[in-house]
């Protein structure tokens, strides 16, 4: 329950209760939570705590429940607290089903911008308080950014791909329509050599890309039969990471093939998204490197469930049955071999505002309840370059701060019952 104490007068300064810091303004929260996870794995969890929030920060956390005129006061004192949750692989702009191949077609960026509002806030609705996006519509992605940014919608923090550099005809070009419709609708990403693949890099970091997104490899959904294999020359590949790098930006790549995912590993690439096929030296490059996998085993689930649905292609359907069901096996090998996992869904897939399933996909995997926690917090702050930002509940960071109607370290399905949601200070869900 919120209750709200009574404001001071303008100009009045806050007094707090013993062990509580005072505070410069007025606008004062005091979030009292029954135990605090403030920074999973590196922290342990605290009973009665206060979290005191200011213009959109954390300002303080202090032993007991403090008070303080002029305060509003969010009773948490039964809850689980922990920082809002990263996705790092969302499409938020849009969503798999029957009519999906066509709706490419028939929306516009307009129509992709105001779906992406409806799932933003679905997604933030479920304790997700910052997503990446990596694949969308630039136009779209890049008008819902600054729409929250800016406050108009309720959404999660948003850092965007835009479209993915992929080479002509591979998984982030169009495929499967007449020749006609391919010349028209190809991909302005899609290149062929080099310097073709670093000019993509640079369109779309001049479009406003946050990091770039490529298809090292073939993918379950594009409606073509190249398989899942590596799909770009080694040249390319390095092309595109340099030139990323001399634009600032990290590059992550989509990749299923073995082949792919230690070509873009070698070439100097930062992540990978599903690593499906992974093998030993995999492994050994993602540790050397210190490269980062995004598992997005729910996809893996999704096409799986969704093959003899009756709606993908015959090539869809076949790598659906083909990627699938490896997926889970892939993350329990990445846990064993110490590699570091970030929380990912592919949400757009699957649908927006279930991304909580990744979490018990992890521990069906062999992760503790905390580990599965703490790669949406802290390692996915980290991947996404956040760290000084979000990931943690601690002074000076954004408040991105969820409650949770149980202890997701005895049961961590209790990441579905999300009952409170504050992002950048701003209640969005309470109690």
């Amino acid at each position: 329950m919120i209750r709200v104490l009574a404001a001071l007068a303008a100009g009045l300064a806050l007094s707090f209760a013993p062990g509580a810091r005072a505070a410069d303004e007025a606008s004062v929260t005091i979030i009292h939570a029954g135990v605090l996870i403030a920074a999973p794995g590196d922290e342990r969890p605290r009973s009665q705590v206060s979290v005191i929030v200011q213009d959109g920060r954390i300002s303080a956390i202090e032993d007991g429940f403090v008070t303080g005129d002029g305060a509003d006061i969010v009773d948490l004192s039964d809850r689980w607290v922990l920082p809002g949750f990263i996705d790092s692989h969302v499409h938020i702009t849009s969503q798999q089903g029957p009519d999906r191949r066509l709706s490419v077609f028939t929306d516009s960026s307009a129509d992709r911008a105001l779906q992406g509002a409806q799932y933003a806030r679905r997604t933030l609705m479920a304790g997700f308080t910052t997503v990446q996006d990596v694949g969308a519509d630039m136009e779209a992605i890049r008008a819902l950014q600054r729409a929250i940014g800016e406050g108009l919608v309720s959404g999660p923090r948003l850092r965007i791909a835009g479209g993915a550099v992929t080479p002509t005809g591979g998984h982030g070009d169009i495929n499967g329509w007449s020749v006609e419709v391919l010349r028209s609708q190809g991909s302005p990403y899609a290149c062929n050599g080099a310097d073709d693949c670093a000019r993509a890099v640079r369109q779309l970091v001049q479009e406003g890309a946050d990091m770039i997104k490529i298809t090292a490899t073939g993918g379950v959904l594009s409606s073509t039969g190249a398989g899942v294999e590596l799909q770009f020359f080694e040249e390319e590949l390095a092309a595109i990471v340099e030139a990323a790098r001399m634009m600032g930006r990290r590059v992550t790549a989509h990749a299923h093939g073995v082949s792919g995912v230690n070509a873009f590993l070698r070439a100097g690439g930062h992540s990978i998204e599903h690593g499906t096929f992974l093998d030993a030296e995999s492994i050994r490059l993602f540790r050397r490197n210190n490269a980062v996998l995004v598992p997005t085993a729910m996809a893996g689930e999704w096409v799986t469930l969704q093959a003899d649905s009756g709606w993908m292609t015959p090539f869809q359907r076949a790598k659906a049955l083909e990627v699938g069901p490896r997926m889970l096996d892939m993350v329990r090998q990445a846990h064993r071999g110490g590699v570091t996992i970030a929380f990912g869904t592919d949400s757009g897939v699957s649908a927006h505002g279930d991304n909580a399933r990744e979490f018990e996909l992890y521990v069906e995997a062999g992760m503790t309840p905390m580990e599965a926690l703490r790669t949406a917090t802290i390692t996915a702050a980290r991947h996404l370059g956040l760290e000084e930002e979000t990931g943690r509940i601690a002074p000076g960071l954004a408040a991105d701060i969820i409650a949770l109607d149980a202890d997701p370290l005895e049961d961590i399905s209790a990441v579905w019952q999300v009952g409170f949601v504050m992002a950048n200070g701003r209640i969005h869900k309470a109690p």
